[in-house]
């Protein structure tokens, strides 16, 4: 699927936090979390000053992903000890998911619900499934094998404008209602780094900023990442009206004043 328009916007450069991170994530109100290469996980605010840190990372094995979509909960996903942990504003645990109880074995991708439930894909049986904070199985979807007639492979799942969405770089992004049903797939493959802000699905897909939008359906290229990322880029996130690039020497902020969740209005 090809891009149908353009509303690409200039970044401000705001600041930078210098260091060596292996990954990073950020919320709506500008907190951003990194991981170091030795294991560390800090918190820095809006401002860049750090805030908290959790030491126990290599605990539980490698850390696959963090999940802030709630400022006030951030979902720690730990895939070889099939592991969630769940912590509070100050980066201390308030609760241990182990999904093995749950005879849930293999799972990729993981999300916050509105409801501050999880979402997660059971790779085994290829369902969606909604689980408690005592890892208890809500609700699921049936076999998407047999319902899509594919086998999907999502890297990541979001809630975004009354949907989850699950995005397999091969197949697309599929769309369910809070409820579990399916509702669409959207052809849009070989995205990297894809979240929902508003609703609009952002991405990067040959080195340009993209957005799908649930509402007009169009997919539109936001900016060209080029000059801001060439040669240092690891990861790339638009959080807010804000854009964070990672690269070896630590993470560099920039602002979007025109706000990514009105581009496509």
């Amino acid at each position: 699927m090809q891009a149908q328009g353009q509303h690409v916007v200039s970044p401000q450069r705001l600041g930078e936090i210098k260091g060596q991170f292996i990954y990073m994530k950020a919320d709506l109100l500008g907190n951003i979390f990194t991981l170091a290469e030795g294991g560390q996980l800090k918190k820095y605010n809006a401002v860049f000053d750090s805030t908290g840190v959790f030491n126990e990372v290599k605990r539980f094995g490698q850390l696959h992903s963090i999940k802030t979509e709630n400022p006030l909960r951030t979902l720690l996903y730990f895939k070889s000890y099939k592991t969630i942990l769940l912590l509070d504003r100050f980066m201390q645990v308030v609760n241990r998911i182990d999904l093995r109880k749950t005879n849930i074995f293999q799972v990729n991708a993981i999300a916050q619900s509105y409801d501050n439930k999880i979402w997660l894909f059971d790779e085994l049986d290829a369902r969606l499934k909604k689980v408690s904070d005592q890892g208890d199985v809500e609700l699921e979807t049936g076999d998407l094998r047999l319902l899509l007639g594919l086998n999907p492979n999502p890297d990541v799942i979001f809630e975004l404008n009354k949907y989850v969405c699950m995005y397999d770089p091969t197949n697309g992004l599929m769309l369910f209602d809070q409820l579990g049903a399916y509702r669409n797939t959207i052809p849009i493959k070989g995205w990297n780094n894809v979240h929902g802000i508003g609703d609009i699905v952002i991405g990067i897909y040959r080195g340009k900023l993209v957005g799908y939008h649930l509402k007009n359906l169009k997919i539109m290229e936001l900016l060209d990442l080029t000059e801001l990322t060439i040669g240092i880029e690891r990861q790339v996130v638009v959080s807010g009206q804000r854009l964070y690039i990672l690269g070896q020497k630590g993470i560099v902020i920039y602002s979007i004043p025109a706000g990514m969740n009105k581009l496509a209005d």
